[in-house]
């Protein structure tokens, strides 16, 4: 997909302030510092517009970004290891949850793992709770170009494993750095927005 236009176009904590368009909503999942701005900035060819961080928990709402006035890609924040008080944590989980059980715009999630270690915990609990609410998940094993590529087959499989994955869902290379996988999953994902 060519991008022409993309901006944040809305932050929201609750659903009275997500978008009212009825555009199709594409969110990225993942732990804190996988690399979602990397991926969204990547995506969307624009440098700096979904601001990257070496603090982990740096995004703490639901980031909408418009995308040719056709897609929103909803980053929604990382679990896992950010430095934050517990009860904002358990805040951000329900803001979180009710997002992706309630909203009827969201078509996909997009779950992002770094290919170079097995899935952690929250990488698995975070799938296994999206297929329980039949969210459709595209995983996205991130930083390939960090592995030789002869080793990629090697670290796909320890991921589909860890995660139980299911057979329909796919799980695509990408490099925010080589934008390997770009182009097969824009078609992944105007598929789903499509659907």
């Amino acid at each position: 997909m060519k991008v022409t236009k993309a901006e944040l176009a809305r932050v929201a904590v609750k659903p009275d302030q997500y978008p009212t368009t009825r555009l199709p909503e594409i969110a990225l999942s993942g732990r804190s510092n996988v690399g979602k701005s990397s991926f969204i900035n990547k995506m969307i060819n624009r440098k700096g517009l979904a601001r990257t961080s070496q603090k982990p928990g740096k995004t703490q709402t639901l980031n909408f970004y418009e995308i040719n006035e056709q897609i929103y890609f909803v980053d929604v924040p990382g679990y896992g290891f950010a430095k934050v008080p517990k009860s904002e944590r358990e805040a951000w989980g329900k803001m979180i949850e009710t997002y992706l059980q309630d909203r009827e715009q969201l078509k996909a999630v997009v779950q992002i793992v770094d290919l170079r270690h097995p899935p952690s915990a929250d990488d698995k609990m975070m799938y296994q709770w999206l297929k329980h609410f039949d969210i459709p998940v595209i995983v996205v094993a991130t930083k390939s170009d960090k592995i030789p590529k002869g080793k990629w087959q090697k670290h796909l499989k320890v991921i589909a494993k860890d995660l139980e994955k299911a057979e329909s869902d796919p799980i695509m290379l990408f490099s925010s750095e080589t934008a390997q996988g770009k182009e097969e999953l824009w078609k992944k994902i105007l598929y789903y927005a499509s659907n």
